[in-house]
C-alpha cells in the first residue's frame, strides 16, 4: 500500500480564489470529471456557466471538498484564512494544496491538523516564512510535501512570464496601460 493516494476522478475540488489561476485549475479539473466548487469575494456567474462550477461559502467548500486548492491573493482579510477552525470542518480524507501565498494558511494549525490526521495530506508550494526553515515541524511529517515555490517551473511558463514583464515594461515606457498590471487602479489615478 506504499505510495498510494486518492483518485481525483469524480471527486470534489474546492477552489479558493477564482482569478486567472483558479479558472485555469477548474478547466484542468473538468477533464477528470470533478465536481467543482469555488469561493471568492467576487462571484463569477459568467465563469460558473462556462465551466459548470458552483459558488459556495467558504464553510461549505471546506466541508464538501476532497481537494482544496488555494489561489487567492494575500490581503489582511485572507491572512490565516485557513486555520484550526477551518481544518476542523474538512473531511479527514481532505487534501489541502497551497500555491498562492504562505500566510493564507496558518502553518501551526496545519501542522496540528496533519499530525492529528484531521486532514489527510497537504501540498505546499508556499510557506510562512519562505523559505521554510529546515527545523520547521511540518517537515517532520510524512503527509505533507513542500516545494520551494516553483509551481511555475517550466521552460514555457518562465518564458511567458519574461515576455509579460517585457510587454508591461515597454507599454509603461510608451505611457500606455501595461497589458498585465497588478493594480490597474493605481495607473488610472494619474
Amino acid at each position: 500500500m506504499t505510495l498510494l493516494g486518492y483518485d481525483i476522478y469524480e471527486s470534489t475540488l474546492g477552489i479558493i480564489g477564482l482569478g486567472r489561476i483558479g479558472i485555469a485549475m477548474a478547466k484542468r479539473a473538468k477533464g477528470f470529471n470533478m465536481r467543482l466548487l469555488y469561493y471568492d469575494l467576487a462571484r463569477r456567474k459568467d465563469i460558473e456557466n462556462e465551466l459548470g462550477i458552483k459558488y459556495v461559502d467558504l464553510d461549505t467548500l471546506l466541508k464538501e471538498s476532497d481537494f482544496v486548492t488555494i489561489h487567492t491573493n494575500l490581503t489582511p482579510e485572507t491572512r490565516h484564512l485557513i486555520g484550526a477552525k477551518q481544518f476542523a470542518m474538512m473531511k479527514k480524507t481532505s487534501i489541502l494544496i497551497n500555491d498562492a501565498r504562505g500566510p493564507i494558511v496558518d502553518d501551526n494549525a496545519l501542522y496540528e491538523a496533519l499530525r492529528d490526521r484531521k486532514i489527510a495530506f497537504a501540498g505546499l508550494d508556499v510557506t510562512e516564512p519562505e523559505p521554510i526553515p529546515a527545523n520547521h515541524p511540518l517537515l517532520t511529517l510524512d503527509n505533507v510535501i513542500v516545494t520551494p515555490h516553483i509551481a511555475s517551473a517550466s521552460v514555457e511558463t518562465r518564458t511567458k512570464m519574461g515576455l509579460m514583464a517585457a510587454e508591461n515594461l515597454i507599454a509603461g515606457l510608451k505611457g500606455e496601460m501595461p497589458p498585465n498590471p497588478v493594480n490597474p487602479e493605481a495607473l488610472k489615478k494619474k
